[in-house]
């Protein structure tokens, strides 16, 4: 069975294209991928409106690229899949509208996938996929979660964050010492270059006893001290800005750090998928890593290209569903999208 998959939730349209394997994880044909960072840079922030414009433009191409790298046709599809939420609406409304006429035009059934199923089992693309049952990591954009997973569709949410997540932190701090959007990658490539105890920044609900996340107080934080040390300063001194940079990222680390840790030793489990586009964060990947190694725990991560959002992972995600029973995709092509949708209601 082949399966497309097409993703359009935020500011990335991805289409790829899997097939499923009998005695192993389905296999990436191929997939391709347009980022809309340049165009959003001028606005500070994503544009909903222009995003929504932008995946009309690219998905159809896309699909076209994603079939001739493939070797495919569209004859050849057996199944299309889509991001249903969460997610920007419009966004969304998007990739789910071409999805079901393209699947409608082709008498082929359609699928609706969770957009963070798609990201908590992309590691399973990957040289070195986890095996069930494990503790997932999922940083994902405005998504901070601890899951416990069994097996696919088999979710039971440990903690999440009550306010803004991890990426969220990222950018907007990232906003407060004047670097461009995206804010989040450009924040972890300065603090490479600064001192992480340089400022005193507070670790939200580090100890509080259990797994829910807390970011909004950073960022505040991070407010001040910005204040404290001067716009201009902070403009022109290059280490200052550093430093709080490197502070910013490892409170934000040690945060997920210790909080991952503590569900392994809650559930007992010695396996942990960490995903989503903070998942890329080399201090993060570092410290997971050598913590995991002092406990034996293994520490899987998705590859570093697939770890935004992309349509690998929505094919990927209805693969896996299809394979283990957990979904039938249907013939039905009214559709309706999930801007908000808990993970653990998908089953």
């Amino acid at each position: 069975m082949q399966i497309l998959g097409i993703e359009s939730s935020c500011d990335e349209t991805g289409v790829a294209l899997v097939q499923t394997q009998d005695h192993d994880w389905p296999l990436l044909l191929a997939h391709a991928l347009h980022s809309q960072i340049e165009m959003h840079q001028a606005y500070g922030g994503v544009v909903p409106e222009l995003a929504s414009r932008d995946h009309i433009r690219r998905v159809l191409p896309l699909t076209r690229e994603v079939l001739s790298r493939a070797g495919r046709t569209l004859a050849d599809i057996d199944v299309v899949a889509y991001t249903r939420g969460p997610g920007l609406a419009g966004a969304l409304l998007v990739g789910s509208g071409v999805a079901c006429a393209l699947a409608a035009a082709l008498d082929k059934p359609v699928l609706g996938i969770h957009h963070l199923e798609g990201h908590l089992l992309s590691p399973f693309l990957s040289e070195d996929p986890p095996e069930f049952p494990f503790v997932a990591l999922l940083v994902s954009g405005g998504h901070t979660q601890l899951m416990r997973v069994d097996g696919v569709g088999q979710y039971t949410l440990l903690g999440e964050t009550i306010d803004d997540a991890a990426g969220e932190a990222f950018d907007k701090s990232a906003k407060l010492l004047g670097l461009p959007y995206p804010g989040g990658p450009g924040l972890s490539r300065l603090a490479e270059q600064g001192n992480p105890t340089a400022y005193k920044l507070p670790r939200p609900l580090l100890h509080s006893g259990d797994f829910d996340f807390s970011f909004a107080g950073l960022k505040t934080a991070v407010l001040t001290q910005s204040q404290k040390i001067g716009p201009q300063v902070l403009q022109e001194c290059e280490p200052a800005r550093a430093d709080l940079a490197a502070s910013t990222q490892a409170a934000i680390v040690e945060v997920l750090l210790k909080k991952s840790m503590s569900a392994l030793q809650y559930t007992g489990l010695k396996r942990l998928v960490v995903a989503g586009g903070v998942g890329a964060n080399r201090s993060l990947r570092e410290q997971l890593n050598a913590a995991c190694a002092q406990r034996g725990v293994r520490v899987h991560y998705p590859e570093l290209h697939l770890c935004t959002d992309n349509g690998a992972m929505i094919a990927m995600a209805a693969a896996m569903r299809v394979q283990a029973g957990m979904s039938q995709p249907t013939r039905e092509y009214a559709f309706d999208v999930k801007p908000r949708w808990p993970l653990d209601q998908t089953a």
